[in-house]
């Protein structure tokens, strides 16, 4: 059995105890030797391995913010997500890697991750910043057997599949823009971007991608371009504290498996609906909708189980808004 740096790292972060030279050569069918350059390896990353005569390995202790296909894939606890890793220290941009997978036919669940980005892009086009050791950039890339035309909502499952899982390990409130910019504090702290693949026939799916940008552990608003200072954030802003990224990114992934999970079996969002709006930062709230066909003011409702936005009109009539080129803001600002 072919064995590499994750799979023995796996082992040791989830062992309590030490675990023997022989018990990991029986298990992945490999020499001494091989454990031990294993080892001596991540050693030399910075891990702080305990070897005892006659007892084995321990892991003591992790590097602090270690971002590597190693360490992500020793974190995960998920059945599909994520299980097939690409990993770039640099990459253009983790949205057209997914898609060639996509297309070589890599499965359901690839995810790409970049520590750099040099060609990022978001909403519309607009460029996204994506310096080495500040943020999370991955895509995931998924093969639904629904409908076309129901794959906008895989936006909103990912979104509150973030705001989920910021909020589990940093404790700050994480609020969602309709219908996928995470908010901490009124601030952007992430942009999400979904594209997908149809088959030539233009009936079917052949994949959807969803690129996730977080911004995790920017020091301060100097370290964003300027034209966005006043909107953008980072999770480290907020919180003061420096944030473990592969860790946040195992339970983005875990977050997204079981809402995707739950999103697929209904093929609506009536499971995930209640979740979503209670993280809604509009909810009930007055917004300005900004369609190309006339701007208009309105309170927000929540969404509806297919993800329109529901909005009651100032003459009390509620008109449902599709995401796309339709933008919404707050009446005073970004939200």
């Amino acid at each position: 059995m072919k064995t590499d740096k994750s799979d023995i790292l796996t082992w040791l972060r989830n062992s309590e105890d030490y675990v023997s030279g022989q018990q990991l050569c029986d298990h992945f069918g490999v020499s001494r030797t091989a454990v031990w350059k294993v080892i001596n390896q991540l050693k030399e990353e910075g891990y702080r391995i305990e070897s005892v005569s006659r007892k084995g390995y321990r892991l003591v202790e992790s590097p602090a913010d270690v971002y590597s296909a190693s360490e992500i894939a020793s974190r995960l606890h998920t059945e599909w997500a994520g299980r097939n890793l690409h990993f770039y220290a640099s990459t253009g941009s983790t949205n057209p890697d997914a898609k060639r997978f996509a297309e070589e036919g890599e499965p359901h669940g690839t995810i790409v991750v970049a520590d750099r980005q040099t060609a990022g892009r978001g909403r519309r086009g607009r460029s996204w910043a994506s310096p080495a050791g500040t943020s999370i950039y991955f895509t995931i890339v998924v093969r639904p057997v629904f409908a076309p035309d129901k794959a906008s909502m895989i936006t909103l499952v990912t979104a509150l599949s973030v705001a989920q899982a910021i909020e589990e390990v940093t404790g700050l409130r994480a609020q969602i823009k309709w219908p996928n910019d995470i908010v901490v504090h009124k601030k952007k702290v992430c942009g999400i971007l979904t594209e997908m693949s149809m088959t030539p026939e233009m009936d079917e799916i052949q994949f959807v991608v969803a690129g996730v940008g977080v911004n995790t552990n920017h020091d301060s608003p100097e370290d964003f371009p300027e034209e966005i200072r006043e909107t953008a954030t980072s999770l480290k802003i907020e919180s003061g504290k420096q944030i473990d990224r592969a860790g946040l990114l195992e339970r983005i992934l875990a977050r997204f498996e079981k809402n995707y999970d739950f999103f697929a079996e209904t093929e609506d969002l009536s499971g995930l609906q209640e979740a979503y709006q209670a993280h809604l930062i509009n909810m009930d709230a007055q917004v300005m909708i900004l369609d190309p066909a006339g701007e208009y003011t309105g309170i927000s409702r929540g969404i509806t189980k297919t993800g329109e936005l529901i909005v009651e009109r100032d003459n009390g009539e509620q008109t449902l808004v599709y995401a796309g080129e339709v933008s919404v803001r707050g009446l005073y600002g970004y939200v």
